[in-house]
């Protein structure tokens, strides 16, 4: 017999719970200020945001040898890309992707002293090392 009052108990407490959970699931009105065009950066004023993000992942073997080799060549478009990223678009992207705090502003500081410096050095990699053999005189 204390069966049939444990079931009916456990019907009423998933009634109950269902009845609250329709009640509170109505959608929600959406506001006019959360525009997710403007979120995304794809409305016309953003600086082409989605072209660097684009660029950024093409460029993306470079930044990797630049940090695993230190070698210190990164092309100007790859510069570029993430300048635009970083200043206009998403400023946190460079960490989000992988890339720590620290390596972001190694990255970010890099391509900003090149592209204030000297602007040749972003067109043209720099030339390969200078071997001289040595001569062995017996």
């Amino acid at each position: 017999m204390a069966y049939y009052p444990l079931k009916f108990l456990l019907f009423v407490a998933i009634l109950a719970t269902s009845l609250d959970y329709f009640n509170f699931s109505s959608a929600r009105p959406l506001s006019s200020s959360s525009n997710l065009m403007a979120r995304l950066k794809l409305d016309e004023e953003s600086p082409n945001c989605w072209d660097s993000l684009i660029q950024l992942q093409a460029c993306s073997g470079e930044i990797v040898m630049f940090f695993l080799n230190g070698e210190t060549y990164l092309g100007h478009s790859c510069c570029h890309a993430i300048r635009i990223i970083s200043e206009q678009c998403w400023p946190n992207l460079v960490d989000t992707i992988g890339f720590t705090d620290e390596e972001g502003d190694i990255l970010e500081g890099y391509c900003i002293k090149e592209e204030a410096g000297n602007s040749d050095t972003l067109l043209t990699p720099p030339p390969p090392p200078h071997v001289v053999p040595n001569k062995v005189v017996p």
